[in-house]
């Protein structure tokens, strides 16, 4: 996701300006060439894990995506080492390998895409698992109010009240714009919830956890809404599948 709590360094020095200026006319270039784009798109994922300035998220890029992490480099998990854990307030707690998420059911959902930072991608298409599904697999008491999520990044969290969490167009996401979803975009499974900003749509996602209320995620302890709606989404209904 992008960053929502950074913004360009007022009167940033011009050489750093000039930079941003090239690459950002460069970026521009390679959106006409795939192959430019894939290694542009890998250059920006790779250095926004060691830019400790944050300036890297504020760099083109010709799908419309910025990338950006809360912490200075990310494990990346594959095939063999990829786990997803629910548990908490459930009757069975559960664990998932890529192949078990890829076995379910899988749902597509076209939506457009906004940051807290401006930008946005139009019908993005996401696909992947119901949330719902997967907690009725696991079994939910009606104690319980909240669903919490955790990420391998060791420090990223988000929640939703369960009411949420059980829209239809929430997902655990293992495909973005139709391949599965790189580590640069929180690969190898993301949260995507698509009536709301993008910093709810967790990266890296490695925990689900059933909680008897809401707890503020990572963002929200920094002053962002816990509820993070769309202008003008229905909040009732999730009926975004396609």
């Amino acid at each position: 996701m992008a960053n929502p709590g950074k913004k360009p360094a007022v009167g940033a020095p011009v050489a750093r300006r000039a930079m941003l200026g090239m690459l950002a006319a460069g970026a521009a270039g390679i959106a006409a060439a795939p192959h430019l784009q894939r290694g542009w798109e890998g250059f920006l994922g790779a250095a926004s894990q060691t830019d400790p300035t944050g300036l890297t998220g504020l760099l083109p890029n010709p799908g419309g995506f910025r990338y950006y992490s809360v912490v200075g480099s990310v494990p990346r998990r594959n095939e063999t080492t990829y786990e997803l854990k629910i548990d908490g307030l459930v009757d069975r707690p559960m664990s998932f390998t890529l192949a078990d998420l890829r076995a379910m059911p899988q749902t597509r959902i076209v939506h457009d895409v906004l940051c807290t930072d401006g930008w946005r991608v139009d019908d993005t298409p996401f696909e992947g698992v119901k949330l719902a599904d997967l907690l009725d697999a696991a079994g939910v008491g009606r104690q319980t109010r909240a669903v919490r999520f955790t990420c391998f990044d060791g420090a990223y969290s988000e929640s939703l009240t369960l009411e949420q969490a059980r829209r239809s167009d929430v997902l655990i996401a293992l495909k973005m714009q139709d391949k599965p979803i790189t580590h640069e975009h929180g690969g190898p499974v993301r949260l995507y919830v698509a009536p709301m900003y993008f910093y709810k749509s967790a990266k890296w996602l490695s925990g689900i956890s059933v909680t008897g209320e809401v707890v503020p995620g990572y963002w929200e302890e920094r002053g962002y809404a816990i509820d993070g709606w769309l202008d003008g989404e229905d909040r009732t209904h999730g009926d975004a599948a396609a």
